[in-house]
């Protein structure tokens, strides 16, 4: 994070000040978070921590509410961006941030098994673009690390550091606005968002809204408050509605904000300020719906039962959503807790705003890791470089983001840890299923490590096609600190990086003299347009060896599988049943009720009805009852609708059987769901003769099912 009075506090992963996270309920926890000043007096906090530190005894970490709700102390609504004032960056030296604050370990080393040790070949897509983002001094924070993340929308990408952020045309790379410092977006809002930033950004995109969502933590000593505006428009350099919530007044650090249909979550490392304990990790969620509409009312629920914040949990991350797919009706979202703990558990959290007592945070299920060795318990910094120096690991929480996707038949999870494989440190990644109801398990899991370079501060996705990749650090003793990135595609043996790996930034210089620090996380995303197109962002230095001297790089890229398919999702309905099928091929409904298709195809969709059943018609992308044929332009969703026995296919639809022989016409009139009645002889001339002459009723006419047919046969 990056300060303009104060460096990054050095909280847990993420350095920047701990942020306090009181909630109204007086919590007073608190963190310590350190700065270092190079040349100049030292403005705020100043607390160092060399090492990790201790969990607090459960009982200081306790509550007596198990659900404490907040309200926003501040808000308005602001100018547009592109005609607010810049802020001026308050005087002051060259700022370090303190090492993220740590818990003792509890974790338990065992052999590495799912190790992947061999190397594909080199098959991930070449970057679409690859530009610069902010470079140090971050606008206004002469600091370090940058913690860079950034994120997609329709037509920009916004990337934020400590303390600034710049809004980028996704299509060329070309700045659009900035870089500004992070506080001209807090101008006018007073208290500690417009004066007393603390850095530890987050920006994200609401797909769902298609607006923006950027924040940071901020207080006076330390952090205290989280300040977050969201975007009136799809546009990032318009106006935001601009919300300041008072945590309360304990160190809350290591923000990290999620996108969910019903809430914006979050997740805190909690610390005591001044024993700088570990209290343990909360998770939050903010009023979506009302900070979408800038309503003065919007409020948070956090809950502090003992079985979640307690210092013995691990750090969790809350699932933030990919795609335009929603999560099913009503689903809770999900909260990943794992670290150093053998078990990994995913919760469920069901806020409920107007009536927040009834808010729900229940454990979903325990997830077991394979065994693992975690990367420097003893310390902050063991990732070498060739200057001799060694670089923060951060080894003991999962890295931002948790990606959820929902693909219909089933819900992704994925995500990435730093682990200590072969010696180094290597990226166990792992996708998780049945994320928001069910039995939580993985799906695959491994740790991509095939040589003995390090690579560490990963972030993982997956696209719309289920191909998944992962960005991230590399260093060592040879090789400069430099970004890479691999992936697999959908159809790839499990837990296998099976596309091999790809540099998207090759390390030119190293770091020093900074107290180790490098970034406290980076961020991959996918594009809410095409569904497929990657955007990573993370940092590298340019050359040689420099304290302050740190750049930022982002860069696309698209697997080929993804880019043109569309998906088309069939839905049945009514009492009846039948068949759905498609050309080209793909649907079988029945079996399969989704597909992708070519972008621009031409799905032509096909109904049968079951035997006693009735086709009734289509709905959603298509209607009427024949064929449906759709455009793959776009995703489409169409519903079939069947009607059951019950309603008309058993019905007598009186046939036509005059000229017929009487065992033909009986035959005929029983298949029609009728009965034959009164049989009568009538004149008729010599070919008429044992044939029907007259029938009653009319052919044509619907009766009930086993109506009577009266027949006159001639003579």
């Amino acid at each position: 994070m990056g300060l303009r009075r104060k460096a990054r506090r050095g909280g847990i992963p993420g350095g920047r000040r701990a942020v306090v996270l009181g909630l109204l309920a007086a919590l007073a926890l608190s963190v310590e978070a350190g700065v270092v000043l190079a040349g100049a007096a030292p403005r705020g906090v100043a607390i160092h921590v060399s090492g990790p530190v201790a969990r607090a005894p459960r009982a200081e970490a306790a509550s007596g509410r198990r659900v404490v709700v907040g309200h926003a102390i501040r808000h308005d609504r602001s100018m547009p961006l592109r005609r607010l004032r810049r802020a001026v960056p308050a005087p002051g030296g060259e700022l370090e941030t303190s090492p993220n604050p740590r818990p003792v370990s509890k974790h338990l080393d065992h052999v590495e098994t799912v190790r992947q040790a061999r190397r594909f070949a080199p098959n991930m897509p070449a970057p679409g673009l690859s530009f610069d983002g902010i470079g140090y001094p971050g606008v206004s924070c002469n600091c370090a690390p940058p913690d860079a993340n950034g994120d997609v929308g329709l037509t920009q990408y916004v990337q934020m550091v400590n303390d600034g952020f710049q809004v980028f045309d996704k299509a060329t790379g070309a700045s659009v606005l900035g870089p500004l410092p992070t506080a001209t977006l807090w101008s006018g809002l007073a208290g500690p968002c417009e004066s007393d930033g603390a850095g530890d950004p987050i920006v994200l995109y609401d797909q769902l809204a298609n607006r923006w969502l950027i924040s940071e933590f901020a207080g006076v000593a330390f952090p205290t408050d989280e300040c977050i505006a969201v975007s009136t428009s799809s546009d990032a350099t318009g106006s935001y509605y601009r919300y300041d919530f008072h945590l309360g007044n304990s160190f809350f650090d290591y923000p990290h904000l999620a996108v969910w249909p019903d809430a914006y979550a979050m997740t805190m490392n909690v610390f005591d300020p001044t024993s700088k304990q570990f209290l343990g990790p909360m998770p939050f969620a903010f009023d979506r719906a009302a900070m979408l509409a800038g309503s003065p009312s919007a409020s948070f629920v956090a809950y502090t039962g003992s079985n979640v914040f307690n210092p013995g949990n691990d750090a969790m991350l809350p699932a933030d959503l990919d795609g335009s797919t929603r999560p099913p009706a009503g689903a809770p979202e999900p909260f990943l807790m794992s670290g150093e703990n053998s078990l990994w558990r995913v919760w469920r959290f069901h806020p409920n705003f107007p009536s927040p007592a009834s808010s729900t945070f229940t454990l979903g299920g325990n997830l077991t890791p394979a065994p693992y060795t975690e990367l420097c318990p003893a310390t902050r910094h063991c990732i070498p470089e060739p200057n001799g120096d060694t670089l923060d690991g951060i080894g003991d929480r999962g890295m931002f983001r948790l990606a959820y996707r929902n693909f219909g038949d089933h819900e992704a999870l994925v995500g990435d840890q730093t682990v200590s494989s072969n010696g180094v440190a290597g990226i166990r990644w792992y996708e998780i299923r049945n994320a928001t109801s069910g039995v939580p398990a993985f799906a695959q899991q491994s740790t991509f490590q095939p040589d003995t370079t390090n690579r560490w501060l990963g972030s993982a996705a997956m696209d719309r096609a289920g191909d998944l990749a992962i960005g991230y650090s590399v260093s060592s003793t040879s090789v400069a600190p430099g970004l890479r990135y691999a992936g697999r595609l959908a159809s790839d043996p499990p837990s296998t990086l099976a596309q091999g790996e790809g540099t998207l930034f090759g390390g030119i210089g190293d770091q020093q003299g900074t107290n180790n620090r490098w970034g406290d996380y980076s961020s991959l995303g996918v594009d809410p347009v095409d569904d497929c197109t990657f955007w990573f962002t993370s940092e590298y230095y340019p050359s040689g060896s420099s304290a302050y001297n740190w750049r930022t790089r982002i860069a696309s890229f698209t697997f080929p599988s993804c880019r043109g398919l569309r998906s088309l999702a069939v839905a049945k309905a009514g009492s009846g049943t039948g068949t759905v099928t498609s050309s080209p091929a793909g649907i079988v409904c029945g079996a399969t009720c989704s597909g992708r298709f070519d972008d621009g195809s031409t799905v032509t969709l096909t109904a049968a009805p079951a035997d006693r059943s009735r086709f009734a018609g289509w709905s959603g992308d298509c209607s009427g009852t024949g064929t449906c044929v759709v455009s793959m332009t776009r995703s489409h969703s169409v519903t079939a609708t069947f009607d059951g026995p019950s309603l008309t296919p058993a019905s007598c639809k009186v046939p036509k059987v005059v000229g017929l022989a009487v065992g033909k016409a009986r035959t005929k009139i029983v298949a029609a769901h009728c009965r034959v009645g009164k049989v009568a002889k009538g004149r008729g001339g010599k070919k008429q003769r044992g044939k029907v002459v007259r029938q009653s009723p009319k052919a044509g006419k619907r009766l009930r099912a086993g109506a009577k047919v009266n027949l006159t046969v001639g003579t």
